[in-house]
C-alpha cells in the first residue's frame, strides 16, 4: 500500500476500534486503546475473541464493573455492528491476510500485527486489497515508531560512521518449552497445508530483522539481491528456534541477522550499522543508541517512540504519513519466504543442548552452550553460523532472490 495522507476525518468524535484478539500479545494492543479511550482519541468498540473475555479478564484490563464492550467471534458482523473505522489485528499469524481483507472490504482501517502474513502471495493479496479499498494499513513492528531511527539514518546519511559496509542484529532470548504449547499454531511451520511460519526469525525476534532491514534499505522488497538462511531447532518443534539469516541488498550490503530462543541468559536484542569509521547500535526495545566513532568518545542516547496506533490516528485526522505502511515490510516478507521455503529446521544433535529449570515454577527449557557468544558474533561480523564454526551448523542450503 501506498503511504499516501488520507482526507482528513472528523475526529471530534472518539474513532471506535475492534480489537481482534485480545489475550496474549492482545492484552497490550487492548491497554493501550484503553489509554487512548481515556484521552478521548478512541472507543473500544467491540473484542472478537473465539471464548469472550469473562468479567474477571475485563476488569483486570481496566474495564469498570458492568462495563462491556461487545463480544463477537464473528469479525465481520462485529465490525458491521459497531461501525468500527478502525481495527486492530492480533490473531494467528495464519489469520492476518483473510481478517485484514475483511476490515478493508469495509472501510476499516488497520493496525495488522506482524508478521503480515506467513507467505508472500498472502502479503502481496493483502496489500492490493487495501490499496484498492483505499483504506490505511498499519503493520505492527513498534520499533519502527522509535526516534532513534530518524537519528540513526541522519548519522548514516552524513558519514558520522564513514561508508556503511554492513547491518548486523543479535537476538538472544529464552523460551521455556510451555511457550511452544500456548496456542496450537505455537512452533510449528504449517498447519495442514495453511502456511503458519512460526519460526524465531519471523516471529519472536521479526523487530531484529524487520528493523535492520529498515535501516539497510528501507524495508524495500525490490532491494533484496538474495537471502541465505540457516535454521536450526534445539526444541521438539517443526520451526526454528536458533538460526541465522543473511540478506544482500541490491547495493551489495550485507545484513546479517542471528537470533535463538535458547540463550544462556536473555539479552537485549540489537542492531549494529558498521561503517568504515565506526558503529552504530540500537537496542531496539529500549530506543537506546550508542555511537562509535574514530576521534570522538562514545555518545550514547535515549529516544523517544511514536505509538503505532497514534500515528495510525494522526494518519486518519491530518493525513500524516504511516510509520510502518505494509510496502516498508516487503523486505522482511521476502526473508519470511525464504524461512518459509527453506529445507525443514535442522534438529541440533543432544551434545549441542541441554535442559533446565528454572524460574518460579521451575518450568524446562532447552538451553545451546555457548550460542550467546555466537548471536553476538554474527551481528559483529556479519557471517552465518556455519561461517563462525559452530560444530552444529552446515552450510546454508537455501538461497532466494
Amino acid at each position: 500500500m501506498t503511504n499516501m495522507p488520507l482526507p482528513a476525518a472528523d475526529m471530534t468524535a472518539p474513532v471506535p476500534v475492534v480489537l481482534a484478539g485480545a489475550r496474549g500479545h492482545g492484552r497490550w494492543h487492548l491497554a493501550n486503546v484503553r489509554r487512548l479511550q481515556h484521552q478521548g482519541r478512541v472507543r473500544l468498540a467491540g473484542i472478537c475473541e473465539l471464548e469472550p473475555l469473562t468479567a474477571d479478564e475485563l476488569i483486570a484490563s481496566g474495564f469498570q464493573a458492568g462495563e462491556s464492550p461487545e463480544q463477537s467471534d464473528d469479525f465481520a458482523a462485529l465490525l458491521d455492528g459497531t461501525g468500527a473505522r478502525a481495527a486492530i489485528v492480533c490473531t494467528p499469524i495464519q489469520t492476518h491476510t483473510e481478517l485484514a481483507l475483511t476490515a478493508a472490504a469495509r472501510g476499516v482501517h488497520l493496525l495488522l500485527e506482524k508478521p503480515p502474513a506467513a507467505a508472500w502471495a498472502d502479503y502481496a493479496r493483502m496489500s492490493e486489497g487495501v490499496e484498492r479499498a483505499g483504506t490505511a494499513c498499519q503493520v505492527g513492528f513498534q520499533s519502527f515508531g522509535s526516534h532513534a531511527l530518524p537519528a540513526i539514518r541522519e548519522l548514516m546519511n552524513t558519514g558520522a560512521i564513514g561508508t556503511v559496509t554492513g547491518v548486523g542484529a543479535a537476538g538472544a532470548w529464552v523460551r521455556d518449552e510451555a511457550y511452544f504449547r500456548r496456542a496450537p499454531w505455537a512452533g510449528r511451520r504449517r498447519l495442514g497445508t495453511t502456511d503458519v511460519v512460526d519460526g524465531v526469525l519471523t516471529n519472536p525476534l521479526a523487530h531484529a530483522v524487520a528493523t535492520a532491514l529498515e535501516l539497510a534499505c528501507r524495508g524495500r522488497s525490490e532491494e533484496v539481491a538474495s537471502i541465505e538462511t540457516e535454521l536450526f531447532r534445539a526444541h521438539a518443534i517443526e520451526a526454528d528456534d536458533t538460526s541465522s539469516v543473511r540478506v544482500t541488498t541490491a547495493g551489495g550490503l550485507p545484513v546479517t541477522v542471528a537470533v535463538t530462543l535458547c540463550a544462556e541468559r536473555a539479552g537485549e536484542p540489537y542492531v549494529i550499522v558498521h561503517g568504515e569509521r565506526g558503529r552504530i547500535t540500537f537496542w531496539y526495545k529500549q530506543d537506546r543508541v550508542l555511537v562509535q566513532r574514530a576521534g570522538h568518545g562514545p555518545e550514547e542516547t535515549v529516544h523517544g517512540r511514536t505509538d503505532l496506533l497514534e500515528n495510525l490516528l494522526d494518519h486518519l485526522e491530518h493525513g500524516t504519513p504511516l510509520l510502518v505502511p505494509p510496502a516498508a515490510t516487503g523486505a522482511f516478507m521476502r526473508v519470511v519466504e525464504a524461512v518459509r521455503n527453506a529445507p525443514e529446521p535442522a534438529p541440533l544433535p543432544a551434545p549441542a543442548w541441554e535442559t533446565r529449570h528454572e524460574g518460579p515454577g521451575g518450568g524446562a527449557r532447552r538451553v545451546v552452550p555457548g550460542i550467546d557468544s555466537l548471536v553476538a558474533a554474527g551481528a559483529e561480523s556479519l557471517r552465518l553460523f556455519s561461517e563462525l564454526g559452530a560444530p552444529w551448523a552446515r552450510a546454508s542450503e537455501g538461497a532466494a532472490s
